[in-house]
């Protein structure tokens, strides 16, 4: 079994930005993907999804989404530009592939073995994953009794799929009052929060809040800086009309934390109850590591172990962690320099002389 040089874990965006500089650096190297086609991570999410920035700060290295540079992308066309960059690119995929075991072997090397019983060696692997791998489905969701449908947020598509009845979506982030504006219209929906969330505005001075960001400087600044800190800790996101008075305007219900739920009954942290048909988690994720068997690369809950991407384990790095170097990683304007930082790294260390 010859090794490559780089394996990638993950064909969505940072993925590919990984295949890209892999690709420039003339690195051999394979990205295998699950899906049976590139972008199905964001065809499967709900409808009426859109990405958090514009399509100017929206686009993987050297090929431009195109469209109005100030509206926000859609999840079939985002999914649609991703597939069109691996073509654009002829960047190298297998497709269906997902992988169900990586172990370290002898040389050093690494072996991931695919679903399918079809083995991989590589000198350097790159997980791609992504920071949305497995829905968090807390505790309480035991109490809910045979008759509620549950759902999560990566499991809703649009409000056809929910039955009549109240709906009770848990967790304010994005994706919870996305989620919930767009049910308001057909069901009674509640909206459970959590802690204080601070929104940015959409604008400011006609320009996306975005720009600003970039331009000053705030994006770039690393998670152990004293902005990147206070902005990790806000974890604010833009005010698209999904301020908790916007919400409230468009028919949400908003009530405080979910405490408790017994059958169909659920009761808030004000001691109120109210009877609901479907509860919708939207409460956060967690990473999926049950498949790699490497000592020190996972910590005691399972999540991955990294500093600016880099494992502890040798040869193992990671691209598209949230927080992975700034506040842009998670987004996509971020996956290109985080996939050049970490490719120059691979690059580097293969071209380092070794002790004879």
């Amino acid at each position: 079994m010859i090794p490559i040089g780089a394996l990638v874990i993950g064909g969505g965006q940072a993925g590919l930005a990984s295949a890209y500089h892999l690709r420039k650096s003339n690195i051999d190297y394979l990205v295998v993907e699950a899906s049976d086609r590139i972008g199905d991570s964001w065809r499967k999410r709900y409808r009426s999804l859109t990405l958090f920035t514009p399509r100017q700060f929206s686009s993987l290295p050297r090929l431009d989404l195109v469209g109005n540079r100030e509206a926000y992308p859609t999840r079939d066309e985002f999914a649609d530009y991703l597939d069109r960059y691996a073509d654009h690119f002829k960047l190298n995929i297998r497709l269906g592939a997902r992988v169900s075991a990586m172990r370290r072997i002898d040389g050093g090397l690494f072996e991931a073995r695919l679903a399918d019983g079809s083995v991989i060696a590589s000198r350097s692997v790159i997980i791609a994953t992504g920071g949305f791998q497995q829905p968090f489905i807390p505790v309480l969701d035991r109490g809910l009794g045979k008759s509620v449908l549950r759902l999560t947020a990566d499991t809703y598509r649009d409000p056809s799929q929910v039955p009549p009845g109240s709906v009770l979506v848990v967790g304010d982030g994005a994706s919870g009052r996305d989620i919930a504006v767009e049910l308001a219209g057909t069901h009674r929906t509640l909206l459970a929060t959590g802690k204080p969330r601070r929104l940015f505005p959409e604008r400011i001075f006609g320009k996306s809040i975005w720009w600003w960001l970039s331009l000053s400087g705030v994006l770039r600044a690393g998670p152990e800086t004293r902005i990147g800190r206070r902005i990790r800790a806000a974890d604010a996101f833009p005010d698209r009309n999904r301020s908790i008075e916007s919400l409230r305007r468009l028919g949400v219900i908003v009530v405080p934390r979910l405490v408790a739920a017994s059958g169909s009954t659920v009761t808030f942290e004000d001691g109120k109850s109210m009877e609901v048909a479907t509860v919708i988690w939207a409460v956060g994720y967690r990473d999926d590591s049950s498949w790699l068997d490497l000592p020190g690369a996972t910590d005691a809950t399972g999540s991955f172990v990294h500093s600016q991407g880099v494992s502890p384990v040798e040869g193992l790095y990671f691209v598209g962690r949230p927080w992975q170097r700034n506040r842009a990683s998670a987004l996509v304007m971020g996956a290109g320099p985080d996939a050049e930082q970490i490719v120059n790294r691979i690059s580097n260390s293969a071209a380092a002389p070794t002790d004879r």
